[in-house]
């Protein structure tokens, strides 16, 4: 890898460099099967660099993959070829960032449910359950069940050695899941299994899982366990949970509706035992951020920087939907890398107006992991982080439907909420307040971070009326596109919709770059810096 980063340094070795890597894609990319639905030439530009980043040649861009490896040179090369200079590590375009994963293979896992007769009912792993897989977990566990309702303290007495069983709910006044492990650590249970809550509609669950694999940032080793012992933490489909209930005389699914109803459930003992065993492997990795800057036109306002910023991964091969077992992650989140790169080609042509402020250009790896990347380069900056005057984050967006409202994060918490609805209002867009914070969309995406270390940032979601064909749309998204398979070139995208938000874009991130003040954070906000 050192070998092709140190090479793009060279104009004529980085050429030859760029053809081998994009032979596989400009194939797939001459033929653009969808160039007849976009009738503008940015847009179609966009999507082009959009086929390139999610067609199946880049194989979903999984965290530390060689597949990402491959996409991350092209947006670097991309980058390089619209006149951004490195700002990664010594001179290039890169960052890396290192990690540590564990992960279940399926070959060798297994989760039965015995009853006191000896009768066995199977499981099927990443179909009906799934664990999170951590160091030190066990691969081999068998204990009893007991249903404990929402797994609130007053309801965790004699859990010792047992795996508690709780609806898994994300409502609010009830117990996040942090509570939930918590209160099972606290009970000493050997294991948590959450009930998804099928009731949950803004977000349903999804199953399959594609893999169960954990990935997190590389820590010092006597660090990484924060208890003497890993608790397991399990996640069943609500499907399957008459079979878990079996023998209970309980209605497992007048349990499931009491729940999503947020009403009072019943604590009861479940006559079997679960047997998991696990095949677990480990493994240090590494991926990179792909960082490039533009540097300013005012020599006052250049030391200045305005991160402009998506993630590069996806989820890669995983457990297949509807015969398809390649995640792309089309919209989510290549198209918006490809919107980094498509803002630096246009002011390189002079399509778009040279910032007065400095921009740096971030694909972030490691996002579906855990905002991975971004978590590392606020700790570990290239830029010093008292020159970061905004991040503008690109990720959640669904050009679904006809553009008319965008839900904005942050929205109240700095100024940059006040630029995006001055930028918004002649282009007939209305700016509106996330409506449904119990997703907690904000600490999801990579704009979280930087707020953590009290650098304004803001990020968007296409949005809309409740009842309406809209919510139709971006409902049926999450509940079949949402990181599947499905997730591809092929899904129904309005283009004209998604031109007027790159139209957006690029003008509120001109406003932010040649305002002759920075953003702030509201001192009433969480994420204000504390005297």
């Amino acid at each position: 890898m050192s070998d092709i980063r140190d090479s793009l340094r060279s104009p004529l070795a980085a050429l030859v460099i760029g053809c081998v890597l994009l032979s596989p894609i400009m194939a797939q990319s001459q033929r653009h099967p969808r160039d007849a639905e976009i009738h503008d030439a940015d847009t179609r530009a966009w999507w082009h660099t959009t086929e390139a980043l999610s067609g199946d040649s880049m194989e979903g861009r999984d965290t530390g993959s060689a597949a990402y490896q491959r996409a991350a040179e092209y947006v670097a090369a991309r980058f390089k070829a619209a006149g951004l200079q490195p700002a990664g590590e010594n001179g290039s375009y890169f960052q890396t960032v290192p990690m540590h994963e564990v992960a279940v293979r399926p070959e060798g896992t297994s989760f039965m449910l015995v009853r006191p007769n000896g009768a066995e009912t199977a499981l099927t792993f990443l179909q009906q359950i799934t664990v999170t897989p951590v160091e030190d977990l066990p691969s081999r566990m068998e204990a009893a069940l007991t249903f404990r309702g929402y797994c609130g303290k007053d309801a965790m007495a004699d859990i010792a050695g047992r795996f508690v069983v709780c609806f898994g709910t994300q409502r609010e006044g009830l117990p996040s899941g942090a509570e939930r492990a918590a209160n099972a650590r606290e009970g000493k249970a050997l294991g948590l299994i959450n009930i998804d809550d099928p009731y949950f509609t803004i977000e349903p669950p999804r199953w399959p899982f594609a893999y169960a694999r954990t990935v997190k940032l590389q820590a010092p080793r006597e660090t990484v366990n924060e208890f003497p012992a890993p608790l397991a933490t399990l996640r069943i489909r609500p499907e399957a949970v008459d079979t878990l209930f079996a023998g209970t005389g309980q209605d497992a699914a007048a349990i499931l509706k009491l729940g999503g109803m947020k009403q009072r459930l019943p604590n009861f003992d479940i006559p079997a035992t679960l047997r998991v065993r696990l095949s677990l492997s480990q493994r240090d990795i590494s991926s990179s951020n792909i960082l490039a800057a533009l540097p300013g036109a005012d020599p006052k306002l250049r030391g200045e920087y305005v991160v402009v910023a998506a993630h590069l991964d996806g989820y890669g091969f995983g457990t297949p939907v509807n015969g398809d077992d390649l995640y792309n992650g089309t919209l989510d989140d290549a198209a918006y890398v490809a919107l980094l790169i498509q803002m630096a080609d246009d002011i390189k042509a002079g399509a778009l107006p040279a910032p007065k402020r400095s921009i740096l250009f971030a694909a972030f790896t490691g996002e579906e992991k855990g905002l991975l990347g971004s978590t590392w380069f606020v700790a570990h900056p290239t830029v010093p982080v008292e020159r970061l005057a905004a991040d503008v984050n690109l990720d959640q967006l669904r050009p679904l439907f006809p553009l008319r409202i965008l839900t904005a994060e942050a929205l109240a918490d700095t100024t940059l909420g006040e630029v995006a609805r001055a930028v918004a209002a002649p282009l007939h867009i209305e700016i509106r307040p996330d409506a449904e914070p119990e997703r907690k969309l904000l600490r999801r995406a990579d704009q979280y971070p930087f707020l953590t270390i009290h650098v304004p940032a803001i990020s968007f979601i296409f949005g809309y009326d409740r009842n309406t064909d809209a919510e139709t749309r971006y409902r049926e998204w999450y509940e079949v596109r949402y990181h599947r398979p499905q997730d591809d070139l092929a899904q129904p995208v309005d283009f004209k919709a998604a031109a007027q938000f790159d139209t957006f874009f690029y003008r509120l991130v001109e406003a932010v770059a040649n305002a002759p003040t920075r953003p702030v954070i509201y001192p009433s906000s969480p994420f204000a810096a504390k005297n």
